[in-house]
């Protein structure tokens, strides 16, 4: 009989696939990473339980191309700073990503609110640098300016990020089991680093209201060309009471629609 490639692997296919997954090359992106400080109350608003705010309200929005033969992949990110049990952080609000695959791996294994979405990063004459997320057809982050100097190359760093990793209830109510808090470490190595003179530009989404992290001071704006590995651990479980308001940051709930623009907003 042909084999049924939906039928079991045996143990050495098992063996084989987690190797591979085991030993992964470096991958390397381009992205540009903008990063401001918002309202602070902002930041706690969006902080689940036990998550919390840090001293400084930064928002950090990354936006990249990732080099995968013959796969290219756009990614990206718009994430808070956050502490946990005395770690300094970042929580992610929306990661869009350009292809299911990325989407999949990021949300079943380790929490992260990837989305499929549109992700644009585009060098021009002069230097000029345009860069953005979009999503359902609406652009919700944009990045515009000028790649000046080239930059001293950071040394590899150690960067934190948080996660839920949950279940909504196959009843329609709660979730399947408790959540529970990952800490997702990543080690980063940087191999070129640009200065960007420039704006960020956060456009109205009832998917995706970033635009309720208003740029108070613009911190610095950079291209880079980058990679990293990551390893999650769960820390520990939480409260299902104290998720279930957050649950809407994780899906396109049909009742965002209703919501309007923040307040001020033209």
């Amino acid at each position: 009989m042909t084999r049924v490639r939906y039928g079991p692997r045996d143990e050495s296919e098992i063996r084989k696939a987690r190797q591979a997954g085991a030993k992964l090359p470096d991958i390397w992106s381009t992205g540009v990473l903008a990063l401001w400080e918002t309202d602070p109350e902002v930041v706690a608003a969006v902080l689940p339980p036990p998550l919390e705010p840090p001293e400084q309200p930064l928002v950090r929005a990354s936006i990249s191309k990732v080099d995968l033969a013959g796969y290219p992949l756009g990614a990206g990110s718009v994430a808070v700073a956050a502490r946990h049990a005395g770690a300094e952080g970042w929580y992610p609000l929306v990661m869009p990503m350009t292809h299911e695959r990325a989407l999949i791996g990021g949300r079943e294994v380790f929490g992260e609110p990837k989305k499929l979405g549109e992700v644009t990063v585009e060098r021009g004459p002069g230097g000029a640098l345009h860069a953005r997320l979009a999503r359902h057809g609406i652009d919700f982050v944009e990045i515009t300016g000028t790649v000046g100097a080239e930059l001293p190359l950071p040394e590899p760093v150690r960067k934190l990020d948080f996660y839920f990793k949950f279940l909504p209830g196959v009843d329609g109510e709660g979730f399947d089991v408790d959540p529970v808090l990952v800490h997702c470490l990543r080690h980063e190595r940087v191999r070129k680093l640009e200065a960007v003179a420039g704006d960020v530009v956060l456009k109205e989404s009832p998917y995706d209201p970033v635009a309720d992290l208003p740029v108070r001071r613009l911190v610095e704006i950079t291209v880079g060309e980058k990679t990293s590995d990551q390893k999650g651990r769960v820390v520990e479980r939480v409260s299902a009471q104290g998720m279930l308001p957050y649950v809407h940051q994780r899906y396109d709930d049909a009742a965002q629609v209703l919501d309007g623009p923040p307040e001020g907003s033209a």
